[in-house]
């Protein structure tokens, strides 16, 4: 019963992510896009900081899993209060619930301090849109696969996801020998505030793929060389390649969700039952253009992302087993991996 219990609240966990996670992109404009996730992956790590002092006052795993439960029951707010979270507008058009679009579009046009001019075009496009009373419209995930260019681009994001999630493990099996005890913990999560800062700073400039291609790079370096000559090399050598790895496999990792989440467009401009497009990102016509009412693939195709890179979690226990034979078998798996990667990019 415990099993099943942790097993759904993980699931909880998982889908309360990815709903946070395509909340926070549709609320904001996309050149701001970059920044709210950085800021968003600080407020983790922050978390992932305080948990250790957490667990130090509750001292038992119970209370500990009470008080966390009770921060999360706090999201509830946002339920009883709309307002503290507004309904993103890109699905409601999307979905063509295009009342509820016009009540939330009005108010995001007030609380940005619209003026009444810029209010009456939005609402006049809104009555155009709303010409023939059309029914709401929803749509499977399975849709995402309907134009290549959508579907290519997700298999090969939540490849690289899921190879910077499943390799970090082994290097984080390299820390504790060299580290005091809980050091390691503090290592990994310093590691990934330097991934973060380091996407803020070069993946505006120089480019998603780009800098993708040389965390992945520098992933599968560190990777071949730690399984390769681990035993020849000084324990400092060992433990900065570690934490390289570490480093570029987080950046990777958090660089393929939000690739996927600017390549994987919310919304596919069909035009009603017209053939898809082929081209990604169409000039945009008007103001609501951004939020055209066709079948919405965002949320759909960034869910198989985060989930690759969930799965690649999963490698965390095989780590853990002591004296484990297959962690070399492991550890070359994903090191082949990393180079196919860099391949696909």
């Amino acid at each position: 019963m415990v099993l099943v219990a942790r097993m759904l609240f993980g699931a909880a966990l998982a889908g309360a992510f990815l709903s946070l996670y395509v909340a926070r992109l549709e609320q904001c404009d996309p050149p701001h896009r970059l920044e709210v996730t950085m800021v968003a992956g600080f407020f983790w790590i922050a978390g992932e900081l305080l948990l250790p002092g957490l667990a130090v006052l509750c001292r038992d795993w119970r209370v500990l899993q009470g008080a966390v439960t009770m921060i999360l029951a706090l999201l509830a707010a946002c339920w009883w209060c709309p307002a503290l979270l507004l309904e993103s507008p890109r699905w409601l058009l999307a979905t063509q619930q295009l009342e509820r679009a016009r009540r939330t579009l009005q108010a995001l046009a007030e609380s940005s301090g619209r003026g009444a001019d810029e209010q009456g075009s939005l609402m006049a496009e809104l009555e155009t849109l709303a010409e023939g009373s059309p029914q709401p419209r929803y749509h499977a995930v399975c849709e995402i696969f309907s134009t290549r260019v959508i579907w290519k681009n997700s298999v090969i994001l939540g490849f690289t996801a899921f190879i910077g999630s499943g390799i970090r493990h082994c290097f984080t099996r390299n820390l504790a020998p060299h580290l005091p005890r809980f050091s390691s913990y503090l290592a990994l999560v310093g590691a990934e505030a330097v991934a973060c800062l380091f996407l803020c700073l070069t993946a505006e400039r120089f480019g998603r793929r780009a800098v993708l291609l040389l965390c992945t790079v520098l992933t599968g370096i560190s990777s071949l060389l730690l399984l390769a000559l681990t035993q020849y090399l000084l324990d400092l050598i060992v433990l900065t390649l570690s934490v390289v790895g570490i480093t570029a496999s987080h950046a990777v990792t958090m660089l393929s969700i939000f690739f996927a989440s600017e390549v994987l467009p919310t919304v596919v401009r069909s035009g009603g039952s017209r053939p898809l497009p082929r081209t990604l990102f169409p000039p945009p016509p008007s103001f609501l253009s951004i939020f055209s009412p066709s079948p919405p693939r965002r949320g759909a195709g960034l869910g198989l992302i985060v989930g690759a890179s969930f799965v690649g979690k999963a490698a965390a226990p095989i780590t853990a087993i002591p004296n484990s034979r297959g962690f070399f078998l492991h550890h070359l798996v994903f090191a082949s991996f990393a180079i196919l990667s860099v391949l696909s990019i």
